[in-house]
């Protein structure tokens, strides 16, 4: 067995709603690999949002990781309840067993601008970006008790490589993200759990209109912008055993943007 491979290993990916996001590519990725795949998604987070969601794509996914011969389990779940993260974990370990593989993909993302900015809006961007992300990890260390080894992935934006405007509540979580992501993987390193964060750059989920995506791809080094899959094949990396001596980095997989 190769060490790319996770033949025998249960991966926990959240935030995988959306056929054409970066949490269903990941899912896909993994389970390529021979991990067994557990998603998490929350349809009503989707349908409020102005890309949307077909009410079928979980399902449609979870049909795709069969297919792939390994076992599967799709999950719903709103994580801004503070009760999610263990609630979520009990699940995944009780369907397809102790989870080797944490990949925080899901996000709460709502544009606001200063003049917009209040207390619920923030309320809502923490307890899903920082506050789920950090309770999932915590019982993910917990369940893992005495055993080594071990992937968390977390999922940020680049919002220490240029401004955001008029995504405030949503730069300052996922920054919140990227400081995590360093200390956790210090505390880790001892139990040969590794801790990375990737920040995929301006990724194509749906979201980019016809002429924000020209106007990246003008600029764009490689001359495109990024795409689930590249987001994916990272994150299938970090989680192998080749990737066993890289903890604490904040990846930016961005193309050159």
């Amino acid at each position: 067995m190769s060490a790319s491979s996770l033949t025998g290993k249960v991966a926990l990916v959240t935030g995988a709603s959306r056929r054409i996001g970066i949490g269903a590519a990941i899912a896909r990725e993994l389970a390529t690999a021979g991990a067994d795949v557990a998603i998490s998604f929350f349809r009503a987070y989707d349908a409020a949002m102005p890309w949307g969601s077909a009410r079928h794509d979980p399902d449609e996914l979870l049909d795709e990781l069969h297919a792939t011969r390994v076992r599967a389990e799709a999950i719903e779940i709103d994580l801004a309840l503070p009760s999610a993260p263990r609630a979520l974990l009990e699940r995944v370990e009780a369907l397809l067993g102790p989870v080797d593989i944490l990949v925080n993909n899901a996000a709460y993302s709502q544009t606001d601008g200063i003049d917009a900015l209040n207390a619920e809006s923030l309320d809502l961007h923490y307890a899903v970006n920082l506050r789920a992300m950090a309770l999932l990890c915590a019982e993910f260390v917990r369940r893992r008790g005495a055993r080594t080894g071990g992937r968390i992935v977390n999922l940020t934006s680049g919002q220490s490589k240029e401004p955001m405007p008029s995504e405030l509540a949503y730069a300052a979580t996922k920054g919140a993200v990227e400081a995590f992501t360093l200390s956790l993987s210090a505390e880790l390193a001892p139990r040969g759990i590794t801790v990375n964060a990737i920040d995929p750059g301006p990724t194509d989920t749906g979201w980019m209109s016809t002429e924000l995506q020209q106007q990246l791809t003008a600029s764009a080094p490689m001359g495109r912008v990024g795409e689930p899959r590249d987001a994916a094949r990272l994150a299938r990396f970090l989680a192998s055993d080749d990737a066993a001596w890289i903890t604490g980095q904040i990846i930016r997989s961005r193309g050159g943007l």
